[in-house]
């Protein structure tokens, strides 16, 4: 994964998604026509200012949620943060994103595809933000699926107890870890995702999991920011699963200011 807006993602299909924002708002407008139209007659009748009224409403309703779409797409076009409120940003990755998902889904379109486009697109909004953050105040988060599944060596809540064998990717991510000065955990779910994230408090995380487990992942954790990292699943999913530690690694270049000596 690059963290430049003006790169291309390995997965994603930004544009996918851009596309899939652009129908929303025709449907938006379609639908907002369509319950002021068919009502409208019956309101007449009982007052020829009711109809005006009942349409101010549905467009300043379609007005805001189509403004959101629009400063989305100008957002992921620039590359630029055009999110004046925080609460804009707030409906979009919690609210809107999950809705556009399910519209691709409706059309047929492959819910991994969509997934990883939601993280793709969830990245770029990260790196809008020109982030810079101490790598103390930094999170790598792993899934237990990395580790080996024999390995008789359990990291999960304590991943020094790795002994660097270097037969999975722990290894070098660990070693990455320690050149930044950044801490590293290993979560077998969300709940203790979550319990991690509370007690070590990170300003930035970077998150290794599945398309659905960071989906969920950047949502739940939102307004944290998320820098989402697929995994590889040559074996399946939740087993021996691998990671391009180069991903990793420009992520944290990106975004992590390292630890000095």
């Amino acid at each position: 994964m690059v963290p430049n807006a003006n790169d291309s993602y390995e997965h994603p299909r930004k544009r996918l998604f851009i596309l899939l924002l652009g129908v929303a708002c025709g449907l938006v407008l379609s639908l907002s026509f369509l319950l002021w139209w068919v009502p409208s007659v019956g309101l007449d009748t009982i007052h020829p200012m009711l109809p005006v009224v009942f349409g101010l409403i549905l467009g300043s309703g379609a007005l805001l949620i189509i403004g959101g779409l629009s400063l989305l797409i100008l957002t992921l076009l620039t590359g630029r943060d055009l999110f004046m409120l925080q609460g804009l940003r707030k409906i979009v990755v919690k609210y809107l994103f999950p809705g556009i998902i399910a519209m691709g889904r409706l059309f047929g379109i492959d819910r991994d595809l969509l997934q990883q486009s939601f993280i793709a697109l969830n990245n770029q909004l990260v790196h809008t933000k020109r982030l810079r953050v101490p790598a103390e105040k930094t999170l790598i988060l792993l899934p237990h699926c990395i580790q080996l599944f024999d390995c008789a060596i359990k990291i999960t809540g304590d991943v020094d107890q790795c002994i660097r064998c270097g037969k999975c990717d722990i290894k070098g991510l660990l070693e990455l870890a320690q050149r930044y000065g950044i801490d590293m955990a290993v979560a077998t779910g969300g709940t203790l995702a979550r319990k991690i994230i509370v007690e070590k408090r990170p300003r930035l995380i970077v998150a290794v999991a599945c398309e659905r487990d960071l989906t969920s992942g950047i949502r739940d954790s939102y307004p944290l920011p998320v820098i989402g990292v697929l995994n590889k699943r040559p074996h399946g999913p939740c087993f021996n699963t691998e990671i391009l530690l180069p991903e990793v690694e420009q992520a944290l270049a990106a975004y992590v200011i390292p630890k000095t000596a």
